[in-house]
């Protein structure tokens, strides 16, 4: 039973939560609080109070200089005994940098963090001409990137169906090309063919592919990707990267279920 409306606090919790995210996906650069109010929907004065409040708790901070919020100390504090259980990057690098070699493509793993991807190692392939769509930190909603929609690909039916309806405006902040019925045919052409294409939709020119990585369970959890420029990724050499990849995801998904994550 949903109860989020009935508990007292949800929704500040909610809001918190929120500006968390935001805060944490600007990295050290930050945001300011009109930017933050707008991203999260909400009035500048509630926003500057929640911010507060988490700055207090050391949650956030604020840049004397700038304005800016930031990251604060007590999340790498959280972070760092999280980390023991939920981090896999240091069992993937080896993973995701034989990859970069293999394709000579930039190579990623991300996980999934709600209804979004957030990207936690890239490694540079030795191709001179690269995508800059990914790097460390960047968040995408599922769908959107080739890592999101590899993981939203292989989720329940149910659960996909709850991300469209929770997700209605996806089509006017990320183009028409990503309207419910064109991304549900991405869909199934993913999991029929085992890895996503992303044919620049986010940058022109700028292509990815990328193949979920799953839990013990069997559940989406993470998922590697390469991008590079569009004629690396030409309909000949497509389905050689894709094996390159899928094979590798496959690794992944064997080497987590040995660690007992």
């Amino acid at each position: 039973m949903d109860t989020s409306g009935t508990i007292p606090g949800t929704q500040s919790v909610a809001r918190a939560a929120s500006l968390l995210r935001l805060v944490t996906s600007a990295g050290d650069e930050g945001l300011p609080v009109a930017e933050l109010a707008k991203r999260a929907q909400l009035t500048r004065p509630t926003t500057h109070r929640l911010l507060t409040a988490l700055r207090n708790e050391g949650l956030v901070d604020q840049d004397g200089r700038t304005g800016r919020w930031m990251p604060g100390p007590e999340l790498y504090l959280m972070g760092t005994v999280a980390a023991s259980r939920y981090d896999i990057t240091a069992i993937a690098r080896d993973i995701v940098r034989s990859l970069a070699v293999r394709t000579e493509e930039s190579a990623f793993l991300s996980v999934r963090r709600g209804d979004e991807t957030v990207c936690l190692v890239r490694e540079e392939g030795s191709f001179p001409i690269r995508s800059f769509v990914l790097s460390e930190s960047v968040r995408f909603p599922l769908g959107v990137a080739s890592a999101g929609l590899a993981i939203l690909a292989f989720l329940p039916p149910h659960d996909v169906d709850a991300y469209f309806e929770r997700h209605p405006d996806l089509s006017q902040r990320w183009g028409s090309s990503h309207s419910e019925q064109r991304l549900r045919a991405r869909l199934h052409e993913t999991h029929s063919r085992g890895y996503a294409v992303n044919p620049g939709l986010i940058v022109e020119g700028s292509y990815g592919i990328g193949a979920a990585v799953f839990t013990r369970e069997g559940h989406p959890q993470w998922a590697l990707s390469l991008t590079g420029v569009e004629f690396r990724f030409s309909p000949d050499r497509l389905p050689e990267l894709g094996r390159t990849l899928l094979a590798h995801a496959h690794q992944l998904t064997t080497r987590i279920a040995a660690s007992g994550r």
